[in-house]
């Protein structure tokens, strides 16, 4: 495992760190203290950060973080009790969608600008799923499946990261919005022809939120968000599941793709010979989850069935949370989690020694 040890003059109590979770709705950023739990203050920026040709805009990003952090400062100056030199900040940890394969202009230009605008001097980039996971789990060995729109699974047993899916809704997030929804509309468009596999439930949540069922082609493909357009059906089967098989059985396939990917990732002692063994914690964020029962009791029997003795969990915090999460353990030179050049990177210059070369494996675990 590569993991940074204490940097010199190692942030005492009293420094400040900042969260950052960069996503599709904005910009948010926490400030917080070494020695506390959660934020003192919070900020949203509200337009997304720009990806273009390049990657994640790091200009783009600093236009919008920098004056969120100067803000969040002084309102704690305002507060402070004296306990902290108004305007230091240890270290800051930024969390953002694309990150592993967006985030090129991010390590590169960021160290140093947040160097020369805010003294930082230690420094973590994530991929969003990592600050889910530390937001979800902590610095404990898990897993955390993240669904929203698309879904993804990430574990770690501290020694290294372990992906299954996220790859987007053409190529996977099987179980995710898109997934549920794009379902449910096909089934939807099955009763409308008469083909086997129909569900007249759903095709009349079809006409009501989307107007006559033919028209739906005409709706969904010019659209550049179709996968957001199809993971707002995913609350309409849902809500058919009680009475629809159609609709429940959805939700049971679902089911079964997030829980095959949970079980790919999560560390676990469990042995071979069917017994099972200790099993590790499973965290579930995102909203995904908001579904509740008709989603969530098939997924508690899937991951029973395929992780036995593993410990189902709400998430204790969200990605922002976890960016500042990690920013105090960076703080504090308390970083367990694995660093990775892409999943969690932290610049040798910032109090790393080394950048670390942990593996991230997107094959399931096999013991």
């Amino acid at each position: 495992m590569t993991r940074p040890p204490a940097a010199p003059g190692a942030a005492g109590p009293g420094a400040y760190v900042l969260g950052v979770d960069s996503g599709g709705s904005g910009l948010r950023v926490a400030l917080g203290r070494v020695e506390l739990p959660g934020p003192l203050a919070t900020t949203l920026c509200a337009e997304p950060v720009r990806t273009g040709p390049g990657g994640i805009d790091a200009g783009h990003l600093l236009e919008q973080l920098l004056p969120a952090a100067r803000e969040l400062l002084g309102r704690a100056s305002a507060s402070a009790t004296g306990s902290a030199p108004a305007g230091e900040i240890a270290a800051v940890a930024i969390g953002a969608a694309g990150m592993a394969t967006l985030g090129d202009r991010l390590r590169s230009e960021l160290p140093g600008a947040l160097a020369e605008a805010l003294g930082v001097r230690r420094l973590a980039l994530a991929a969003d799923a990592v600050t889910a996971y530390a937001g979800a789990v902590g610095q404990r060995p898990g897993a955390v499946v993240a669904g929203g729109t698309g879904m993804i699974a990430l574990g770690t047993d501290l020694m290294e990261w372990h992906r299954a899916d996220g790859w987007g809704h053409l190529l996977g997030d099987s179980g995710g919005g898109a997934w549920i929804g794009r379902a449910g509309l096909d089934a939807a468009m099955r009763a409308h022809d008469g083909r086997r596999g129909g569900s007249p439930a759903l095709l009349d949540r079809v006409r009501a939120v989307f107007g006559p069922a033919e028209a739906l082609p005409g709706l969904l493909y010019p659209r550049s968000d179709r996968p957001a357009v199809l993971a707002s059906f995913a609350p309409e089967v849902a809500a058919c599941a009680g009475a629809d098989p159609v609709a429940a059985h959805i939700l049971r396939q679902a089911a079964g793709h997030i829980a095959e990917a949970a079980a790919a990732v999560c560390p676990t002692s469990a042995g071979t010979d069917g017994e099972g063994g200790e099993g590790g914690e499973v965290a579930l964020t995102g909203g995904l989850f908001k579904m509740g029962e008709p989603l969530i009791a098939p997924l508690r029997e899937e991951l029973t069935r395929l992780l036995p003795g593993a410990r189902v969990t709400s998430a204790a915090g969200d990605p922002l949370t976890g960016a500042l999460r990690i920013a105090r353990a960076l703080a504090a030179g308390d970083l367990r989690l694995p660093l990775h050049p892409t999943m969690l990177f932290v610049p040798q210059e910032h109090g790393s020694g080394q950048r670390g070369g942990t593996t991230v494996r997107d094959e399931p675990r096999t013991g």
